[in-house]
């Protein structure tokens, strides 16, 4: 019986010939990561396991990414913690303020994780980097310190569902467009503890970043992992990246899927997904008259530098509404030093935008942009549930980088092609 390439990579990784579904196995990690919320527990669990120090230097990486820059005493301390861990233990791959990015920009642009690793990540989000071609997923903090201590953690193995990719995306339609319209139509369950493999000619039309952006959110629809093939797009991004040669993996022919989804890209329009849950999405068309209060264009879903890009050409010459607060988060030091060097920040900063440092801090209500009861955002983040970004009587919108730039100018939801058309 084939395998898929989730599969193939895991049977590697335990030195088995194969592997199948809901096999339990032991595995060798290649990288750890943790960040300022979950590594300090993984800290405080590693010192029961009697291991004296970290199984590799160079395969954990700690990220203060979600409350800093430090926003009170309590955050202050959890970066502290990972500070010391970091300089007890000789990491390499701690990143502190200043050289900090948000992780799952972060590892990648660093050449961290490659084609063909295993990564575990103490963060739901870790599945980000199956965009390389890697097997990447979230555990908890505890499995994270058997992971530092050991080198390895054990999984159950995913079954996989296939989308079949074709076609091409329209104007002002990118990958959080995508994966919207999946998780709309399978549901925040419809992939549970499954791994999503992404195929077909549509695959080629994709860029790197839009790669990111639909394996990063495969956890809010249930999955254990998203994962693509490696391509040419992706061994570009390796070139320019990873100093690692890269381990393909391809499924086979032959491998076992529990379903086949047929997804034409150029059918997908602008997608929003309303309160409370990813799932419950609608098209551009559909979404009304919804006024906001707050814009975010960020995050690790939507905080590269093409996603900066495709907002300024809807920000460029234009002001945002005088009700709306916009708050733009470039995802990693590198790309804010390369939007500000294209003249992104004078775009927004003319509109009436204020760009931030790289953190996570709205995305989950840290710091940076909270909502108060009854305050609508629309966001480029990941998650919209209730309480997600502040008040549990506020509201968040997911939606694209384009998306969000158009609603920031009107104050409502808002179709960038009309906004272009005006």
């Amino acid at each position: 019986m084939g395998m898929t390439m989730t599969e193939k990579i895991l049977a590697a990784h335990c030195g088995q010939t194969s592997v199948k579904a809901g096999q339990l196995i032991m595995a060798d990690v290649d990288m750890v990561l943790g960040n300022d919320i979950t590594a300090p527990v993984a800290i405080g669990e590693f010192g029961k396991f009697g291991a004296g120090t970290i199984f590799d230097k160079k395969k954990v990486a700690l990220v203060p990414d979600h409350f800093t820059p430090a926003k009170d005493i309590k955050a202050a301390l959890q970066c502290q913690c990972l500070r010391n861990f970091a300089m007890e233990h000789d990491i390499e791959n701690y990143f502190e303020v200043g050289r900090v990015g948000i992780e799952h920009a972060l590892l990648p642009e660093q050449g961290l994780v490659n084609a063909g690793d295993l990564i575990i990540g103490a963060d739901s989000h870790t599945c980000t980097y199956g965009a390389l071609g890697a097997f990447s997923t979230g555990v908890g903090s505890t499995d994270m310190a058997c992971g530092m201590a050991t080198g390895k953690a054990w999984f159950k193995v995913p079954q996989s569902i296939k989308f079949n990719l074709t076609g091409t995306l329209g104007k002002y339609v990118c990958g959080k467009d995508v994966i919207l319209h999946i998780i709309g139509m399978i549901g925040v369950d419809g992939a549970l503890y499954g791994s999503m493999e992404y195929s077909g000619p549509g695959v080629a039309s994709l860029s790197i970043d839009d790669r990111f952006t639909m394996a990063n959110m495969a956890i809010e629809a249930g999955a254990k992992n998203g994962i693509f093939p490696v391509d040419e797009v992706t061994l570009a991004y390796l070139a320019a990246h990873c100093k690692r040669s890269p381990v393909i993996y391809e499924a086979d022919s032959d491998a076992q899927y529990t379903r086949v989804i047929d997804i034409d890209l150029s059918s997908i329009r602008p997608t929003v997904a309303f309160p409370h849950l990813p799932s419950n999405t609608r098209t551009i068309d559909e979404t009304g008259t919804v006024k906001v209060d707050q814009v975010v264009i960020g995050s690790c879903t939507n905080g590269h530098i093409s996603d900066l890009r495709q907002a300024a050409e809807i920000l460029k010459g234009r002001k945002v509404a005088p009700w709306v607060r916009t708050i733009i988060l470039p995802a990693t030091q590198e790309i804010w030093l390369q939007a500000m060097e294209e003249g992104l920040f004078r775009i927004f900063v003319d509109a009436g935008a204020a760009v931030s440092t790289p953190t996570c801090g709205p995305c989950l209500g840290g710091h940076m942009g909270i909502l108060a009861a009854g305050e609508r955002a629309v966001a480029t983040t990941n998650r919209n549930f209730v309480g997600r970004m502040g008040h549990v009587k506020s509201e968040v919108y997911l939606a694209s980088p384009a998306v969000a730039a158009a609603s920031a100018i009107t104050g409502y939801i808002t179709d960038p092609a009309k906004v272009q058309e005006a």
